[in-house]
């Protein structure tokens, strides 16, 4: 997935600016960390700016869309990541990814 695939995924579920921003702000820091540690930048800034895409369209579902949709695309690592940010799954943390 690109970043630009991964943009349009956010706007087509969210309309408010402030969490656009919120999306921007975590792609930037994560981007910024997964350089800082020799990960994935490009993996590391999707999953920032996915991370509560589902979250104005589907709060009640939140965040089982954006992680069966990232599922669909084949992107587990993602998928993974933003199911072990939500916490009350209680996913495990298994990569750096996640723990970010």
């Amino acid at each position: 997935m690109t970043r630009d695939e991964a943009r349009a995924i956010l706007e087509q579920m969210t309309t408010s600016e402030s969490l656009l921003r919120h999306a921007r702000t975590v792609e930037l820091v994560m981007e910024a960390y997964a350089n800082k540690l020799g990960e994935n930048t490009e993996e590391w800034a999707i999953a920032g700016l996915l991370h509560d895409a589902d979250y104005q369209a589907y709060p009640e579902q939140h965040p089982n869309v954006i992680v069966n949709q990232l599922r669909e695309k084949g992107e587990e690592r993602i998928a993974h990541a933003i199911s072990a940010h939500y916490t009350h799954w209680d996913v495990p943390y298994e990569t750096t990814l996640d723990k970010a």
